[in-house]
């Protein structure tokens, strides 16, 4: 009896503490009613965590670290597939991804429609390296089922420490096959940059052709595709193919600065609108941004291109800086805000859509190639599993692009009939001098 009542009571001055936070903050507003405040609802919780303290079978699934944790994880959950709740050690993660590190097996996923859904396999990983595909939808992870499972509760089993196994079944849409995978975590450092070349003369004929591959964008992401591109100027090239295909993004910052390497200063890239006038925002290159010549420029995508590879296609698209080859990308475009909480866990929730310069939103939608250019699931597993390959000779690459890799030829024959079209466009120069 004693218990029960020290539980009433500290559940009460819980609720109180609270009660006296949402009042502070209502004196600030305009006599809000008892619906907006909250307070009804509060005392729900309050009397839910009391009751399943003192009556629940299991104690040792009632304190209230778990309890509160495991509402914020549903509340936020409750949402949209991109917000969630981050203990300590999942915000420690996900700091260390934007930062080019992780265990895992090298996968991105979200949740479309309902089914956890690989948005790409990153280069130099196990995913890649066994053939998984941006599309293949996740069934099973460890013989569990996903069907019911949270999103970080997926990525916290995905990820873990080097050398263990991780069994999945993965269900390909285009095919309905069911394929079952055994891979073992590694340490994931992601190189963000990889691949500046010029295009051998056999695809690039007469032109100097670049082309270089984001994978990800990350802190270093701009700076070293700046070193990439002030090498492929070095060597005089002339067009320039960039690779953003089963790039799954990263940090909108980055993307903002990649954009600057190819567009003007004070150009606005992409837009956000949500409902509170802090989240209107548009972002623009640097007032000093390093100026590029106008290149020729074609940009490879698919359905593994994702958030901040979508805002830099859209934005060289809509600007008439490239023309964008490949397949619709995933559609990913909102705008999550990471907060901090006191104990060092975190709050990852959707606060604003991204908009490119035409407006457009990219949610859902994706940004749509100019130039079509489908491939099927074995060419892109034979291309993305060679790239992930040690052991890849430049004779194979050639040999790879030209059975393997449409999207590359389509954008190579689109760069040089730009290149043509220019020179004979060009005003022909009397060279008589009078």
């Amino acid at each position: 009896m004693k218990r029960r009542l020290l539980l009433s009571t500290f559940a009460c001055l819980i609720f109180v503490h609270v009660l006296l936070g949402f009042r502070f903050w209502s004196m600030r507003a305009a006599s809000p009613t008892d619906d907006e405040t909250g307070y009804a609802q509060m005392s729900v919780l309050a009397r839910a965590i009391q009751l399943i303290r003192q009556d629940y079978v299991d104690s040792k699934k009632t304190s209230y670290h778990d309890l509160i944790y495991a509402a914020m994880k549903g509340m936020l959950a409750s949402l949209d597939p991109h917000s969630q709740f981050m203990d300590p050690d999942d915000f420690k993660e996900m700091q260390d991804d934007t930062r080019s590190r992780f265990n895992g097996l090298g996968i991105e996923v979200s949740v479309k429609s309902g089914l956890l859904t690989v948005i790409t396999p990153m280069e130099d990983t196990p995913a890649a390296k066994a053939g998984i595909l941006s599309g293949d939808q996740i069934v099973r992870i460890n013989g569990n089922s996903t069907e019911k499972m949270e999103l970080q509760d997926a990525v916290n089993v995905l990820r873990g420490v080097p050398g263990q196994k991780v069994a999945l079944t993965i269900m390909r849409p285009a095919t309905k096959e069911i394929k079952e995978y055994a891979l073992d975590r590694a340490e994931v450092k992601v190189q963000s940059v990889k691949g500046a070349k010029l295009l051998d003369p056999e695809f690039a004929g007469a032109y100097k052709i670049g082309y270089v591959r984001l994978i990800q964008f990350n802190e270093p992401t701009a700076d070293e595709l700046d070193k990439a591109l002030d090498e492929l100027q070095k060597q005089g090239m002339q067009a320039l193919v960039l690779d953003l295909r089963n790039n799954p993004g990263g940090l909108l910052n980055s993307a903002v600065d990649v954009c600057a390497q190819f567009l003007p200063a004070n150009t606005t890239v992409v837009s956000t609108q949500g409902r509170v006038p802090s989240q209107q925002t548009d972002y623009a290159t640097s007032a000093v941004a390093k100026q590029r010549p106008r290149f020729p420029m074609a940009v490879l995508v698919n359905e593994g291109s994702a958030s901040g590879a979508e805002i830099v296609a859209g934005a060289l698209k809509d600007l008439h800086r490239a023309v964008i080859v490949g397949e619709t990308t995933f559609g990913k475009g909102s705008v999550q805000n990471v907060m901090q909480l006191p104990d060092g866990s975190a709050l990852r929730f959707t606060t604003a859509k991204y908009y490119t310069p035409s407006k457009q939103v990219i949610q859902a939608n994706g940004i749509a190639p100019n130039i079509r250019a489908p491939m099927t699931a074995e060419q892109e597993r034979a291309l993305f599993a060679a790239r992930s390959s040690d052991n890849l000779k430049p004779g194979d690459e050639k040999e790879l692009i030209k059975t393997k890799d449409p999207q590359m030829l389509r954008a190579i024959d689109a760069l040089k009939g730009v290149m043509i079209y220019a020179q004979e466009s060009a005003p022909k120069v009397d060279a008589v001098k009078r």
